[in-house]
């Protein structure tokens, strides 16, 4: 019989119109950022989704199928297969530039959804084997710091100052690029060397989780520049750059002038009203609800197929992908969100 997990296999678009991408040597390139950035938003902007939560029983059937979890699954040999395919593509003699950089921005897309959103996914989970599998994701964009800096930094304190991936009302996306980025590898170094004071462990060993991650990245580069060359490993680079932005952009997206109240040294206890949401039906998808961040936040152990709505949650006028691109337009952002914000405050 099918079953409700059926739907989450549109996460597979994505892997599917980046191969296409790959294989295509002209401006079909650009069909998977074409398809994400392009037809997903434009029909985004004509749905509004649901508001309809899983009830008790129905999440515990979604809990003991295990259809979920090996659709997330396959996004991990799907992706190694997409890098693969990749290093092999884009060094071929005689591929227009125009196509070269079709093929790194296809890339990008495949290391932005599968190499680091489904990576945050298995990265919650409380097996060694999904953690490893988030860790293989993750070093496909060379982000793996990021397993660290999101567990133990981000959601401790989002939606503060102390938080370099949560955005300031005011701030722009390229301002906020150059922030997180910088704040968050810097965060993940202090969050281990606290774990490991903590263990009685010294910093120069293999225990730091930290140092055994740049050694295997620089492995991987040392890997592809030795068997493909330089040109491959310029292109390889440009294609994890742009997996990295557009987590940054969403992480922007997600807690954009949204604070909690502080009291005396300590802050509020994260709340759904402290997230942006979408119930955009594609983006939530696509994205495996990532959308529906709140809940997310609010028990960060909740897998993906139950997250709920909240009523009192901020809503965002379209789906993440329609918002990413809004936020690449910082006048239009601001006049958007500024909005949605002071609406806000007037049911507060």
């Amino acid at each position: 019989m099918p079953t409700r997990a059926v739907k989450y296999g549109l996460v597979y678009i994505t892997p599917a119109v980046v191969m296409c991408s790959l294989a295509s040597a002209d401006y079909g390139s650009f069909l998977a950022v074409f398809t994400l950035f392009g037809i997903i938003p434009f029909l985004e902007l004509f749905t509004s989704g649901s508001t309809a939560n899983l009830s008790a029983i129905e999440e515990e059937m979604a809990l003991q199928d295990r259809t979920y979890d090996f659709l997330l699954y396959g996004l991990v040999p799907v992706q190694y297969l997409i890098l693969g395919y990749f290093l092999h593509q884009i060094g071929q003699e005689g591929l227009p530039l125009y196509a070269q950089i079709g093929m790194m921005t296809a890339f990008g897309m495949a290391c932005g959804v599968l190499g680091i959103n489904a990576a945050h996914e298995l990265g919650h989970r409380s097996t060694q084997y999904e953690q490893f599998m988030s860790k293989a994701l993750l070093l496909t964009t060379l982000y793996m710091h990021f397993y660290i800096e999101h567990n133990r930094g981000h959601h401790k304190n989002v939606s503060t100052d102390k938080d370099p991936a949560s955005s300031r009302y005011g701030e722009s996306v390229y301002v906020f690029y150059f922030r997180t980025i910088w704040g968050s590898w810097i965060s993940a170094w202090r969050l281990e060397t606290v774990r490991l004071k903590k263990l009685k462990r010294g910093f120069w060993t293999w225990h730091n989780e930290m140092l055994r991650f740049q050694i295997i990245q620089l492995g991987l580069l040392g890997l592809i520049y030795g068997y493909f060359g330089f040109p491959t490993l310029f292109w390889f680079l440009g294609g994890a750059a742009i997996g990295c932005l557009l987590l940054e952009t969403v992480n922007y997206i997600e807690h954009y002038g949204l604070r909690r109240e502080k009291s005396g040294l300590r802050y509020e206890k994260v709340l759904p009203i402290h997230s942006w949401n979408s119930n955009h039906p594609i983006g939530r998808l696509v994205l495996l609800e990532l959308s529906r961040h709140s809940d997310h936040h609010y028990v960060a152990s909740r897998k993906y197929q139950l997250l709920r709505h909240f009523d009192n949650s901020p809503q965002m006028p379209t789906g993440y992908p329609g918002m990413m691109l809004l936020a690449l337009i910082p006048p239009l952002w601001f006049y958007v969100m500024h909005r949605e914000i002071a609406k806000l405050s007037k049911h507060e």
